[in-house]
């Protein structure tokens, strides 16, 4: 059997992610729970966002031959909730959160899931 990743880009996504990187150096998804932003998946310089016990890293995302993986985090309540879905961060147009990196560039990270 093999292993399915939890966490995967569109490579529409994998492009601005790329892009976003130029731009902002190291990066770091976490999938919003709710509230001000839906359940977003949001892109923040490595580090911004502040991860500890109540968040569950789901995948290291690779992006470049560079090697430097792109961590997606969740939290752990939201997690036992997707828990058995597969998570596919693709690209629309349209203005997300002010908070994600995506912002200006007129187009948001949206999640798309797949049941294991």
């Amino acid at each position: 059997m093999t292993d399915v990743p939890r966490v995967e880009l569109t490579p529409a996504a994998a492009e601005l992610v790329r892009q976003l990187w130029a731009v902002h150096g190291p990066l770091m998804f976490h999938q919003s729970g709710g509230c001000c932003d839906g359940s977003a998946p949001m892109c923040y310089p490595a580090g911004e966002f502040r991860t500890g016990n109540s968040d569950v890293l789901l995948a290291e995302l690779s992006v470049d031959e560079s090697g430097e993986p792109v961590p997606f985090w969740m939290s752990a309540s939201q997690y036992e909730r997707w828990s058995h879905t597969r998570l596919i961060v693709d690209v629309v147009p349209g203005r997300g959160s002010g908070f994600s990196l995506e912002a200006p560039e007129g187009v948001r990270f949206l999640i798309r899931s797949r049941v294991l």
